[in-house]
């Protein structure tokens, strides 16, 4: 897995310091992770034949194994959230 190295002082065009920066992306990118979660045990649970309760003993399903490897491809959530930061595509705003 090759590095994607970022200019820090194209994520400071974005925000005031650097360290609001990590606190916006930071936040999108658990908002982003808790969004493939959801849609990877929403479809889990449509797959026939798995029981949720078993997870004591490790059944190799191969739709199960489909579905994490298509979540997988959709890169990760921290450069996700970089990405959509630096593009504007990130609104925030801080309580005074």
């Amino acid at each position: 897995m090759p590095l994607k190295p970022v200019d820090v002082k194209e994520i400071e065009k974005h925000a005031e310091s650097i360290y609001e920066a990590i606190v916006v992306t930071s936040k999108r990118a658990r908002q982003i992770n808790d969004d493939i979660k959801i849609e990877y045990n929403k479809r889990v649970a449509e797959i026939p034949g798995i029981n949720q309760f078993d997870e004591q003993e490790e059944i190799e399903n191969p739709d199960q194994i489909r579905i994490s490897k298509e979540l997988e491809k959709q890169g990760k959530p921290t450069e996700r959230a970089l990405k959509d930061f630096l593009e504007g595509d990130v609104e925030f705003r801080f309580n005074k």
